[in-house]
């Protein structure tokens, strides 16, 4: 009997036919997956940049040599300017060219059509204030050969756009691609260059938004108190940059230190933003937490090498990429029609360099922080407005906004005396209109020093009498053409102090503080700028726009600004503290910084001088100070401070045994920036009538007065049931504990100030797309950080929202004169504005430790660090 045996050849096949299958699918998806990725590479890396071997390009003269170093920084060598200018327009469209387009919309006011309609109001407002109309009065202002440089810089950027499109210019052209297909950039012009000076005039434009605040806070709060926390600059504790003023003659003669002498000489988003102003500082910047900039030189007497070392780093909102282009800029010989040999920073999207130096000259600049801006409350009625008990026309012109994906929408501007009506546009300024507080209208000049600050209060009964309604109109000296675009030229040929200050006679908005060492062994300081001279009124608030008694009357004669030069003390600081004291003939602003990170940078100075000489390694380390002044008060204040929980008595011991240093792994900075944020809220953020906590350093002074009185009003607040000091320090460091708690977990030694303050640095456009994907495509990050608010190491934060990094030291260098290959730089990002290229992000890392790099400056120097060479060449 046999017994049949089934067999399994039947399930093996089955078996065999799935896995073939399987496999068949798998490696079918493998297929398209690596198709895919192969197509995802192809067109990131189309749009990187060409930096070795030839390319011919229409309107050269001449040969121009293109070297680029380890980091992608390039030296662009050339035999005449116009070439050299046409080469450096080519490169910033290779390695930038969205960022240069995308920032000519801005300050066109044509946002809406890259972005569509999310994007119309921020239009509006750009439209009103008119930057793209001025950068165009300014071109046609300009000299033949001023003009001819930012054609030839136009010129090149044009080369570069003659053969390429889409995707072959850079990664987000794709993207935008798929919300907006029909989008194509125009050719490149002079003003799309000029019109972005007026977007860093807007970043840097001083108090407007705190005359704002208290038009707003004048509404529901006493006069005393908003003097209180809009305290004087502290002159007591903080220095300013001129102790003994100098006002020199612009062309007066002496010999140079070296000589002995030393005398004087003459988002974008895909989404809306909650507010017009908030969307435009995502656009360009924002004078929030932590904008402002350090800047020092000391004389070659206190150096180790016996000639001058400068210092500068910028402090601007974070941006992807960052707003600033390393380059050198170098006539192959030196003639008077082509005398540039430039190292820097440029901006990309204009020609030169902005900061850094020559063969002979260096250079650094800082925020004025002097008051440009004035907000004037009018009386309307019409198309026509009051001046002096008169009706006079209103200036109105016509715009047109056009709108990706949807229709044109018209636009009515309308102008005063003063500048255009921005009531209406934000809630702020129309919330202004609707409830003015403005100074008395019975006007009286200030003196000298501009008296206190006014009380305020509504317009009086004879405002009331005239016929309208109220607006509001904005006074800045960036709306008048000026001649920045052509003192940058000035500034980057001057080989002496005077030719130094007859350039920075030119260099009118944004108004900057200038600092100036030469090979000579000089220092010196400049204040240019044009700045305003007021009538009756000093800008603290509104002004009655109906009377012209509170008009500006002109600006302060270039002559008369305050300029140093080789002071007794051998050092210059410059921290957007205080200019000069209130013993000068002008008023220039009740806003300074509070000048905590100019008392801290001095200190370290003199301490480094007391040592022996100051090294540029003491610069360096400088530039990386993280002291935090208010949390040197703490323990103090914490002392006898009744704590009923021991773990938040255990919180308090890291801040008996912390140095102050916002270091990024230190559980006590943790805490001690916690703990701030937690006072500041109790103090004025949680009350029925809030308090503005905007600007750090003006808090900084604020606290520390009230901590000096213990009885003062505002250590009650009845909104959280706080009565007194004690009650409120106990509090805070309870609420700051669980806070850090909460965020980092209850083992105190683990905390850590980094990860809390982290950077994520965001592409300006895409990174806020809210979709997620894309933003992955383009932003990097989070960094941990160190540094803080009002400290020398200035990663700005917003008190009452976030711990992050907002602000932060946008670039830093150090300047030798003794040898300017000895120099180093560093900056936030990297030279690319292309994702994935690996100069996008390739200096973070050492911008987060402080670490810079080389700066080779002279051709051997710029040979031996060149690892990519292109050779531009004049087409057939």
């Amino acid at each position: 009997m046999t017994t049949d045996i089934p067999t399994a050849a039947p399930s093996r096949s089955i078996a065999a036919r799935i896995g073939r299958i399987a496999f068949l699918v798998v490696a079918g998806l493998l297929v398209i997956a690596t198709a895919a990725a192969f197509f995802v590479v192809w067109t990131i890396q189309r749009s990187f940049p060409q930096t070795t071997g030839d390319i011919p390009l229409a309107g050269l003269t001449s040969e121009v040599t293109v070297q680029r170093d380890a980091r992608g920084v390039p030296t662009i060598t050339a035999q005449n300017s116009q070439d050299l200018f046409y080469a450096q327009g080519f490169v910033h469209a290779q390695d930038r060219f969205f960022e240069m387009d995308f920032r000519r919309h801005v300050t066109s006011g044509r946002v809406a059509e890259m972005f569509g309609e999310s994007q119309v109001a921020t239009d509006a407002f750009l439209r009103t204030l008119g930057w793209r109309v001025v950068a165009e009065q300014e071109v046609a202002a300009m000299d033949e050969t001023t003009l001819g440089y930012y054609q030839a810089y136009a010129d090149g950027v044009n080369a570069y756009l003659a053969d390429r499109s889409g995707a072959e210019l850079s990664l987000e052209y794709a993207v935008l691609g798929m919300q907006n297909p029909d989008y194509a950039p125009e050719p490149w012009v002079p003003a799309d260059s000029v019109a972005w000076l007026k977007a860093m005039a807007w970043d840097l434009r001083g108090n407007v938004e705190s005359e704002t605040e208290r038009a707003l806070l004048a509404a529901t709060v006493d006069s005393e108190t908003i003097s209180q926390i809009y305290p004087e600059y502290p002159f007591d504790r903080n220095p300013v940059i001129v102790p003994t003023l100098s006002v020199l003659p612009l062309a007066a003669s002496g010999e140079s230190a070296a000589g002995g002498g030393g005398s004087a000489v003459g988002a974008v988003t895909w989404t809306e933003a909650t507010d017009v102003i908030e969307a435009v500082s995502l656009l360009v910047g924002d004078t929030g937490e932590g904008i402002g900039s350090n800047s020092w030189v000391v004389s070659g007497e206190l150096t180790d090498t016996g000639m001058p070392l400068l210092a500068n780093d910028p402090h601007l909102g974070a941006s992807l990429p960052s707003v600033w282009y390393q380059i050198q800029l170098r006539c192959e010989t030196a003639t008077t029609d082509c005398p540039f040999d430039l190292a820097g920073f440029s901006f990309a999207g204009l020609p030169s360099i902005v900061i850094g130096h020559n063969g002979t000259v260096a250079w650094g600049f800082t925020n004025l922080t002097t008051d440009v801006t004035d907000l004037y409350i009018e009386k309307v009625d019409g198309d026509s407005y009051w001046r002096d008990g008169a009706l006079t026309p209103l200036e109105v012109r016509e715009e047109t906004i056009s709108v990706a994906g949807g229709d044109d929408i018209p636009l009515t501007i309308r102008s005063t005396v003063h500048g255009p009506i921005i009531s209406g546009l934000t809630d702020d300024f129309t919330t202004i209109a609707e409830d003015p507080q403005l100074v008395p209208t019975q006007p009286s000049a200030p003196d000298a020093a501009g008296s206190a600050p006014p009380v305020v209060g509504p317009p009086d009964a004879s405002a009331d009498a005239l016929s309208g309604e109220y607006a509001v109109s904005l006074r800045w000296t960036a709306l008048d053409p000026g001649t920045t675009a052509v003192a940058l030229f000035a500034l980057g040929t001057a080989t002496t102090f005077d030719e130094f200050r007859a350039a920075a006679s030119g260099f009118d908005v944004p108004a900057q503080n200038l600092i100036y060492a030469d090979t000579a062994g000089n220092i010196g300081y400049q204040a240019p700028g044009r700045l305003p001279v007021r009538g009756a009124g000093d800008g603290w608030v509104p002004q009655p726009g109906w009377l012209s008694a509170y008009d500006w009357t002109g600006y302060i004669p270039f002559e008369e600004l305050p300029a140093s030069y080789n002071p007794s003390e051998g050092y210059i600081v410059t921290a957007n503290n205080a200019i000069v004291t209130d013993d000068y003939a002008y008023f220039l602003s009740r806003d300074w910084d509070a000048g905590y990170r100019a008392g801290r940078i001095v200190d370290l100075l003199e301490q480094a001088i007391a040592e022996g000489s100051v090294t540029a390694d003491d610069m360096r380390r400088i530039q990386m100070d993280s002291e935090m002044w208010i949390g040197t008060r703490f323990v103090e204040a914490l002392d006898g401070v009744p704590i009923d929980r021991p773990e938040v008595e255990q919180a308090i011991e890291l801040l008996r045994a912390w140095d102050a240093q916002n270091d990024a792994s230190s559980p006590a900075a943790a805490y001690a920036n916690v703990l701030w944020s937690r006072l500041a809220q109790n103090l004025f953020s949680e009350r029925e009538n809030p308090l503005p906590t905007t600007g750090q350093a003006r808090m900084f002074t604020v606290v520390s007065a009230l901590l000096d009185e213990p009885t003062a009003s505002l250590w009650t607040n009845e909104s959280i049931g706080v009565d007194g000091r004690n009650a409120m320090l106990a509090l805070s460091a309870e609420q700051a504990y669980d806070e850090l708690v909460s965020l980092q977990g209850d083992a105190p030694a683990l905390w850590n100030w980094g990860s809390l303050h982290a950077i994520t640095l965001t592409h300006q456009t895409l990174g806020t797309s809210g979709i997620a994907p894309i933003e992955m495509l383009f932003n990097r990050g989070p960094y941990p950080v160190s540094g803080g608010s009002s400290v020398v190491n200035a990663t700005g934060w917003s008190l009452g929202e976030s711990y992050a990094t907002t602000t932060v030291p946008s670039m830093r260098m150090v300047i030798d004169l003794s040898d300017f290959d000895a120099s180093t730089w560093n900056h936030l990002t990297g030279a690319s504005g292309h994702a994935f290229h690996p100069h996008y992000t390739d200096q973070t890392e050492a911008w987060m430790k402080g670490e810079q790099s080389p700066w080779p400056f002279s051709p051997d120097a710029v040979t031996k660090a060149t690892v990519d060479t292109l050779t531009l060449a004049p087409r057939d």
